[in-house]
């Protein structure tokens, strides 16, 4: 099956990035002039251009044209994805680490935030999500048994967490914060930063229509991750 066009033309611009030809701010070519070079309609390289506009490898200004974003990695804050998925979709390589996969009692935040009584036994995981080989996020989560009993025979190496709960138990709601954090010393670790380096947090619920599925914080390096989103009215 033939490639897309609009998949074309975002390759196209990701691999000129890529290899350095294309730098942060640089003018990439307009749609009139993308739709001119692959022979296809401007709504076609309009889509393309919008879609790396949407995952953060570019950035448009009304007026000037569209520009290489910095490059720093993006998430919306408007849409729950599979972090696997937002780094795949900026053309670069996903990886993970496993650190832990286990049991443990739920502390009473942990039992307030999953509806469950203080002690009872929850699912845990900890996994350090890779771009380029380089850590951008650390997930540790805390996942509700009854919901999702089979949890702790996963191989997320092989699939996210949020990726399988998307299967077997699938999102109806969530709610998130965000704050500013200073990394522990164990955390640093994991995410390979120094001391000084500031930190973004997401606690983030999920729900079933059965009731609350997991309970994550999300943490990653301020100097490596960013948050954005685009509102219509």
């Amino acid at each position: 099956m033939a490639t897309p066009k609009f998949a074309e033309i975002k390759q196209y611009i990701l691999a000129r990035i890529e290899s350095g030809e294309w730098e942060e701010h640089s003018r990439v070519p307009s749609e009139n002039q993308m739709a001119e070079l692959f022979e296809c309609s401007r709504m076609t390289a309009r889509r393309a251009l919008t879609e790396l506009t949407d995952d953060g490898v570019l950035e448009r200004s009304q007026g000037l044209g569209t520009f290489v974003a910095e490059l720093k990695s993006q998430s919306s804050m408007m849409a729950i994805r599979n972090i696997a998925d937002e780094i795949k979709d900026r053309g670069h390589g996903y990886s993970v680490k496993q650190l832990e996969l286990t049991q443990t009692d739920a502390t009473a935040p942990i039992a307030i935030a999953l509806g469950l009584e203080i002690g009872t036994q929850v699912y845990y995981s900890v996994l350090v999500h890779c771009e380029q080989g380089v850590p951008l996020q650390l997930e540790e989560r805390f996942v509700n048994p009854k919901l999702v009993p089979d949890y702790l025979l996963q191989d997320f190496t092989l699939q996210t967490p949020h990726e399988y709960l998307s299967q077997v138990a699938p999102l109806t709601e969530a709610r998130h914060t965000l704050e500013a954090v200073v990394a522990n010393e164990h955390n640093r670790q994991h995410l390979e930063i120094e001391p000084s380096e500031p930190c973004l947090q997401i606690i983030r619920r999920t729900w079933s229509r059965k009731g609350v599925v997991s309970y994550a914080r999300l943490i990653h390096p301020g100097t490596r991750f960013r948050l954005g989103g685009h509102l219509t009215f």
